[in-house]
């Protein structure tokens, strides 16, 4: 018998477990970077989701989209101003913002779920109230902070068997429109839902060590200590950051792991040794 099926019945066999240990439990997946960045891990990730589906869990999936929006600001010769780093987010910028996450990438990822054989529902923080912004700063125009959170129509679309693709747009008091950044969204959504598991999909291996080895599992009570020695630093502070908002908010665990990997998401909820850095407290 060909020892690759022998191999690919071992790891369902050795899978089981940990698909009757997430039976019903609710993960939020932060998708974005290189799992979206071509057709090919667009498939291979709206295939894992499907599976996970098909299996007990409930998958939600928060995406980002800054590639495409920066792309399409060019195209429509927009100018963009910064403030530290960031982009100003006037009105002109918030129109062409909503299209692209709403539009574009929204929906762009809800069809490679049903091409999959799952029934995916696209929405945005605005759809049902889901996600209620304030102004983050206002120098930067409309970049929002999300304040409340009502998760009931998440709740509605897995009792009905759906999986639902949210852009991280928000909605002001006054009926404005901000845009969010995606790991803050998808925290504040995993809260709400109190999920199992908050995966944020990114561009590295997860959170590295000053000797550049990946740490597999981190305490909660010292990223706060890993920061501020700079050994979390740069773009992964907020990821870091989100994770303990989260936690705090009721999520049980966090994991920041590889997007680019084939099957990421897979490894990390069916297998022994994971995909990336898992944040959570230590067992007691």
């Amino acid at each position: 018998m060909n020892r690759d099926w022998i191999a690919t019945a071992r790891t369902l066999s050795e899978a089981l477990p940990y698909m009757q240990r997430y039976a019903g439990a609710t993960v939020v997946i932060k998708l974005g970077g290189h799992a979206m960045g071509s057709d090919d891990a667009m498939r291979g990730f709206a295939r894992d989701v499907v599976l996970m589906r098909q299996v007990g869990l409930n998958p939600v999936v928060v995406h980002g989209g800054g590639p495409m929006i920066n792309e399409m600001l060019d195209k429509l010769n927009i100018k963009s101003e910064f403030v530290n780093g960031k982009r100003v987010t006037d009105q002109a910028t918030m129109d062409v913002v909503e299209m692209v996450l709403s539009g574009q990438v929204n929906n762009r990822l809800v069809q490679a779920i049903c091409e999959e054989g799952g029934k995916a529902v696209g929405l945005s923080g605005k759809d049902a109230r889901l996600v209620i912004c304030e102004q983050a700063d206002p120098a930067m125009g409309f970049v929002g902070k999300p304040v409340a959170v009502d998760p009931t129509v998440l709740r509605d679309l897995h009792a009905a068997d759906a999986i639902p693709v949210i852009a991280p747009l928000g909605m002001g008091r006054n009926g404005e429109t901000f845009n969010m950044n995606g790991d803050t969204a998808a925290g504040a959504i995993a809260g709400a839902l109190k999920a199992d598991r908050l995966l944020l999909l990114t561009d590295v291996e997860g959170v590295k060590d000053k000797s550049g080895e990946v740490l597999t599992e981190i305490d909660p009570k010292i990223i706060p200590d890993l920061i501020a020695d700079g050994t979390i630093a740069g773009g992964m502070i907020p990821k870091t950051e989100t994770a303990l908002a989260a936690m705090n908010d009721g999520v049980r665990a966090v994991v920041i792991l590889d997007g680019r990997a084939p099957n990421a998401c897979l490894l990390e909820l069916f297998t022994d040794h994971g995909a990336g850095s898992l944040i959570r407290k230590p067992k007691s």
